[in-house]
């Protein structure tokens, strides 16, 4: 049995307000009243209000920037030597911040048996696995395994693989640690990708405990199940470039959600013998409010349904991996607090390139 007993989230320490990132935008996609119009329409139409960035810029005025240089087309533009210089600074710090947080009173550092890290935003050898356990002093021993530029259903993926080395010993202390900073990656060459990846994305950072053997209540993982769309496959793309990662988001991902989604949602359920009647918490990515939307009609369920959902997307934006982690905590938090008497069971979904569906069933005891 493998069972989550703790979660916990780190966030930069810069808070952006959409209405701030907007102004960046529009100073950089927009050549006319118009096209500022339609700018700002999508961004107070995309359910987001704050977001977090290693990147103070894009709240500050030009002569304020640190990242990028101050002038009005952004150049000489940042390469990915730069942005990747920030991620192995930045991202070690959220992670140990997260990791330190997790374990807190419920299991000492040189008890940790596994390390696995997520991450699509960036990438060295050594990387982000060595140097948290340098950071934190970890066992040389440990066994760790990172997990790559799967984009944001990476951090079920990572789950799959803790679950398996639960299962396979007792004594099993399994760390999984999703950290993302997508806005490292701003691109200014005016297009649609571009321009949806910018009022979207944001960086964050969550940490989950997995045990086997573990008196605490928690979350106690049933059973995964994944599914690819292939006519999708262009329509959700990550690619590394010399100017960084250029993210492919087309508006065709939640038509092609709502396809899937209902079919992807009972396969996924037969193994265990429930239906969607029977599942009390939906834990779904919150890749955008278009895709949330679309979830709720496909499933003929309430937005409430969903409530966590939106909340995270509302409060720190689109996260990639780390996003449905930050909604497994406020579902793991509330149960916890009500502490119900009957059966939970949580279904979680989250989507990537591919275009790519992860799926897992969860009970809470």
């Amino acid at each position: 049995m493998s069972k989550i007993t703790s979660i916990a989230t780190s966030l930069p320490e810069f808070k952006h307000t959409q209405d701030k990132l907007y102004e960046f935008s529009d100073n950089i996609f927009s050549t006319n009243e118009t096209d500022s119009r339609k700018l700002k329409f999508l961004y107070h139409q995309s359910g987001i209000s704050n977001r977090y960035s290693v990147i103070p810029d894009y709240s500050k005025t030009i002569n304020d920037w640190i990242f990028y240089p101050p002038s009005k087309d952004l150049e000489p533009f940042p390469g990915i030597e730069k942005r990747m210089q920030y991620y192995a600074r930045e991202a070690t710090k959220l992670s140990v911040a997260a990791i330190e947080k997790c374990i807190k009173n419920q299991l000492a550092k040189e008890d940790i048996t596994h390390l696995i890290t997520v991450s699509c935003t960036g990438m060295s050898a050594p990387g982000l696995d060595l140097d948290i356990i340098e950071q934190m002093n970890l066992p040389k021993n440990i066994v760790r395994t990172s997990v790559n530029f799967m984009g944001c259903y990476a951090a079920i993926h990572a789950l799959k693989i803790a679950d398996a080395f639960c299962k396979s010993s007792s004594k099993a202390n399994v760390i999984v640690v999703c950290t993302e900073l997508c806005t490292l990656h701003f691109q200014k060459e005016i297009s649609v990708d571009n321009i949806t990846a910018s009022l979207l994305f944001a960086d964050g950072c969550a940490a989950m405990l997995l045990q086997n053997e573990s008196t605490e209540k928690g979350i106690i993982l049933q059973d995964f199940y994944s599914d690819v769309s292939f006519k999708g496959k262009k329509d959700m793309a990550w690619q590394i470039s010399s100017k960084g990662f250029l993210m492919t988001l087309t508006g065709f991902v939640p038509d092609l959600i709502k396809e899937d989604f209902e079919g992807l949602v009972t396969a996924s359920l037969e193994s265990t013998g429930k239906t969607k009647t029977d599942i009390t918490h939906w834990c779904i990515h919150p890749g955008g409010k278009k895709i949330l939307d679309t979830i709720v009609r496909s499933l003929g369920i309430s937005d409430a349904a969903l409530a966590h959902s939106y909340s995270v997307l509302k409060d720190y934006g689109n996260m990639s991996s780390a996003t449905i982690v930050f909604v497994l905590k406020k579902i793991f938090d509330e149960l916890r607090m009500e502490n119900p008497t009957e059966e939970a069971n949580i279904f979680g979904a989250a989507f990537g390139p591919g275009l790519t569906m992860e799926t897992f069933t969860a009970t809470y005891g």
